[in-house]
């Protein structure tokens, strides 16, 4: 299975073309729905590499495709600046998953 790029800089785009990940970079709700649809459509595409803003911006879209399909896994990525994400953000959501404080 191949892995897929949805970015929404070129920056992330042409670091993944480089490590052989093709992509589009995409910057309105509507073109983001469409890339994912195509690549949905794609039974070779195994993984979807999005960066962390589509996350933040459009979650009901990532959402919409997580309930509903089992694959391909939707992955977020930072971008060239970085996470925005606090730093114990893994311990934050096992804590939240499973209801337990680690």
């Amino acid at each position: 299975m191949k892995m897929f790029l949805i970015s929404d800089n070129v920056d992330t785009q042409t670091g993944m073309r480089l490590a052989g990940v093709e992509g589009v970079v995409v910057h309105e709700r509507e073109e983001l729905y469409d890339a994912l649809q195509k690549t949905l459509a794609d039974k070779e595409i195994g993984i979807i590499l999005l960066t962390e803003k589509f996350g933040k911006e459009f979650p009901d879209i990532l959402e919409d495709v997580r309930l509903n399909h089992k694959l391909p896994l939707l992955i977020e990525i930072p971008d060239r600046h970085g996470t925005g994400r606090a730093p114990d953000f893994i311990t934050s959501f096992v804590n939240e998953s499973i209801g337990l404080k680690l």
